[in-house]
């Protein structure tokens, strides 16, 4: 199913013109390069330099010509025109020629910085931010319109420095060779600002659309990808083609009305510089033959006058790419300024600080002892917040949630579908953070303890578990990366990945492909479980984490969890009986709250919730992980 524009949840930018302060904030990462841009500047001045220097030896030659003709004797020396020429000609080449390479570097380099800072930026957000935002809106961002703003602030930079040095090297030529005609030949720049300013709101508001549906499509793309074998199964190819078909036009269509803008624009301002070209043919005809203006003066004047234009086109091409880019840079500088919501407290920051500079035996980076302890909920409350695209307060996912654990204690969570059991275990990782109450953790608020430590502490195993690309030793060494290989195979053993990774091409050495396609989903969840057990958590969640593997490979993974989960606190989302009939604490979660706890024996005997569960279903079809931990429930 499509996305709409509407549903990536884009910000709607209300100005109708370049916004500078928006290319102030992205022209940081040009300032990052001094030097750079120090050459650049360098060479767009001597190549208009050297372009406004080639009608000054025309006017001198033609000059030197009239008098020669006018006053006889003898025939005057061409040689140093041309030397002046091959001068001008050399300096324009060798500046081209460098320009070109300091500005592909300062292209590409500001290309990695913006991505580097958006890449940062997204792995510090907190996962509301992508519960709002579809992964081919964000790839949009990091790709295309990174790609354009670069273009744009490298050869932008130039263009303009080149443009402003030329164009004011003109004016200054035109007012010193004759005032009256130059101001003649500048009456014209009032009409010129008349017309930029015309194109400009139509050309922004085209451009802003054109973004925001490249940006669905993209999304559409990802979508179509990760979902391909569900088109498939439902036999949707022949719709999924048309409903993208029509999000195509919509872009063909947006496309062309700016293409059309932007051709208006130019022959626009060509025809206002054939109107000055008119009047100096027509004004300066007459000084030559009234108030004694040289020729060559009246050819320069011709020829500064066509060239008075390009810097003034050059302009309003950027100016017109500088609109259409608008929407790119609006869309990053929001991405990039975006503050997370779940940080670490100033409080927090001062005793990291404090402990970094002065540490103290048996504390935590963060000051507070390094132990958990118990961990209790108190009257903890938790509900989405409101989109743009939603009305109303937001959906209530937990409501009144009061539970101790003691430290060492197993608990499985245990419900129907969309309880809340998942995101139970988010807001207890600080993955969301609660509408009103608080989670302590040995008696401390864990907004009061520093993120890295609290999730330092956590080692998580999902239903759905996501490896990179990579191989099997790298993806179970993420868990703790100065893990040693031996330290890895380890791991490994408990939970019986090394039996099946011996038999793969390579061993530990294997490829497993993007997201771990190569291998089983069964296999890829054994990778994820040693992957966590290496990181020896305080606390273990388990979500589904035994649901996709045959009984004889969890005969294998409830062995080493026996010896795992001593002395450990662990979560446990499942529904098979093996797992929950073992935990300390069984929380029945339905509709966000807990309706009944206890122990296994001691939920039978009550005879409510669970045992109807037990006896109706054994659990088979109930405690379903609600979604990805992306999304959260």
């Amino acid at each position: 199913m499509s996305q709409s524009p509407q549903s990536l949840q884009d910000t709607q930018y209300g100005g109708q013109g370049v916004q500078w302060k928006t290319w102030k904030h992205l022209s940081r990462f040009a300032r990052a390069y001094p030097r750079k841009l120090r050459l650049v500047a360098l060479f767009a001045f001597a190549v208009g330099l050297a372009d406004i220097s080639f009608p000054l030896v025309t006017k001198y030659l033609i000059d030197a010509i009239e008098r020669w003709q006018a006053e006889g004797g003898a025939t005057p020396s061409l040689w140093p025109y041309g030397f002046a020429y091959a001068a001008c000609t050399l300096v324009l080449c060798c500046s081209v020629f460098s320009f070109i390479r300091v500005v592909g570097f300062l292209k590409v380099s500001v290309a990695a910085d913006i991505r580097q800072a958006g890449f940062h930026n997204l792995q510090q957000l907190e996962f509301a931010y992508y519960d709002q935002r579809a992964t081919g809106w964000l790839m949009s961002r990091m790709t295309s319109d990174c790609e354009r703003l670069a273009t744009i602030m490298a050869w932008g930079t130039l263009d303009v420095l080149w443009a402003s040095s030329f164009l004011i090297g003109i004016t200054t030529v035109l007012l010193v060779l004759h005032w009256k005609l130059g101001l003649l030949v500048l009456t014209v720049m009032p009409l010129l600002v008349w017309a930029s300013r015309a194109f400009q709101k139509r050309q922004l508001k085209a451009s802003r659309k054109i973004r925001k549906i490249n940006s669905a499509i993209t999304a559409d793309f990802n979508e179509s990808i990760q979902g391909v074998a569900t088109t498939k199964a439902f036999a949707r190819q022949a719709a999924q083609a048309q409903e993208f078909g029509g999000r195509v036009e919509e872009l063909q269509q947006a496309s062309v009305r700016n293409a059309v803008l932007s051709a208006l624009y130019l022959p626009t301002v060509v025809t206002i510089g054939s109107l000055a070209t008119a009047l100096v043919l027509l004004q300066g005809g007459l000084f030559v033959s009234s108030s004694g203006m040289s020729l060559g003066t009246l050819v320069a004047f011709l020829a500064y006058t066509r060239l008075l234009f390009e810097p003034l086109r050059e302009l309003a091409m950027i100016f017109g790419d500088l609109q259409m880019a608008q929407a790119s840079a609006e869309r990053i500088v929001e991405l990039l300024t975006t503050e997370p919501q779940i940080v670490d407290s100033p409080e927090v920051q001062a005793r990291l600080a404090q402990q970094a500079a002065n540490p103290q035996p048996g504390r935590a980076d963060d000051g507070w002892p390094q132990g958990l302890g118990a961990i209790e909920f108190e009257h903890v409350h938790f509900g989405y917040a409101p989109t743009s695209s939603s009305s109303g307060a937001g959906s209530k996912v937990l409501e009144d949630i009061h539970v101790r654990i003691e430290p060492g204690q197993t608990v499985a969570l245990v419900g129907s579908t969309g309880g809340g059991k998942t995101t139970l275990i988010s807001l207890l990782c600080r993955f969301y953070e609660p509408t009103s109450g608080r989670i302590t953790v040995g008696g401390i608020d864990v907004q009061d303890r520093s993120l890295a430590w609290l999730h330092s502490n956590f080692g998580i195993v999902l239903q759905d578990p996501f490896l990179f690309g990579g191989t099997v030793m790298e993806n179970i060494r993420y868990g703790r990366l100065d893990a040693t290989d031996e330290e890895v195979r380890e791991a490994a053993r408990w939970v019986g990945v090394h039996d099946f990774v011996t038999r793969l091409e390579g061993g530990y050495d294997f490829e497993v492909g993007e997201g771990g396609t190569k291998l089983s989903q069964g296999e890829r969840q054994l990778v994820s479980f040693a992957r966590a057990l290496l990181k020896n958590p305080a606390v273990l969640i388990m979500d589904e984490a035994t649901a996709n593997v045959d009984t004889e490979t969890e005969r294998h993974i409830q062995a080493a969890l026996e010896r795992v989960l001593e002395g450990r606190t662990s979560f446990v989302i499942a529904h098979r009986l093996s797992t929950i009939e073992r935990a300390d604490l069984i929380l029945v979660i339905e509709s966000g709250r807990i309706v009944e706890r206890g122990s296994h024996a001691e939920l039978i005997a009550l005879g409510g919730r669970y045992a109807g569960l037990h006896q109706h279903q054994g659990l088979a079809t109930v405690g379903r992980s609600e979604d990805d931990w992306s999304h959260g429930v």
